[in-house]
């Protein structure tokens, strides 16, 4: 999942990416309103946790520019009140969902990954191909009933493949959609990432190259 997170307070914004990386999640950060909507005019992020009060361009003027250019792109608005007049504001703007803060961590993650469950094709909860399972909300993959233990990033490599049905899936979608924006799009992050996963994973293999177009399972 590929996030953007808008916030001004350097210290918050630090905060919360961190936080998100340590979910598995890819994750930008823009510090000012200007260049949240820049940056989400270049990438396709599933979800942008957008502080309303930023400066350059404020936080209510970024969120109806996405909402009528992006419909798709989910938005989780931050705030410093948690009025009720606040809260239908922002919803009236075009925000999918409201955090007041201050908020518990835990409140905010699950609120990014059911706002990311809401784009697109719905998708079984748990991810199986052959013998392989994956479980997103629990973090867990077993190959034949027992757990494998991967890092973030092959994790996130498995998932997009898992959740891709068999279809190939390519280096510059992987790296779009597990790394982030400061990942060398001329790196062999990709493919040293798959090596490991596949020998993690064991025989038969799982993941299968196909030559000049990408991955697949």
């Amino acid at each position: 999942m590929r996030v953007l997170v808008a916030e001004d307070e350097r210290r918050v914004a630090d905060a919360v990416a961190r936080g998100l990386r340590r979910e598995g999640l890819a994750v930008d950060v823009a510090p000012d309103g200007a260049q949240a909507l820049f940056k989400a005019r270049v990438v396709d992020y599933d979800v942008i946790v957008l502080d309303r009060d930023l400066p350059e361009l404020h936080g209510d003027d970024v969120c109806r520019a996405l909402a009528a250019e992006q419909p798709t792109t989910k938005v989780l608005m931050l705030t410093a009140s948690g009025a009720l007049d606040d809260l239908v504001d922002g919803l009236a703007l075009g925000a999918d969902d409201y955090l007041a803060k201050p908020f518990a961590f835990a409140e905010l993650v699950a609120r990014v990954h059911a706002l990311a469950r809401r784009n697109g094709a719905a998708r079984p909860p748990v991810l199986v191909a052959g013998d392989v399972e994956l479980d997103p909300a629990r973090r867990e993959v077993r190959r034949a009933g027992i757990e494998v233990e991967l890092s973030p990033k092959e994790f996130g490599v498995l998932e997009a493949l898992l959740a891709a049905g068999g279809a190939t899936v390519s280096t510059e979608d992987l790296l779009h959609r597990v790394w982030d924006e400061h990942a060398d799009p001329f790196t062999n992050t990709v493919r040293m990432t798959v090596m490991t996963l596949r020998r993690k994973l064991g025989q038969p293999a799982v993941v299968h190259t196909v030559v000049g177009a990408g991955y697949r399972v």
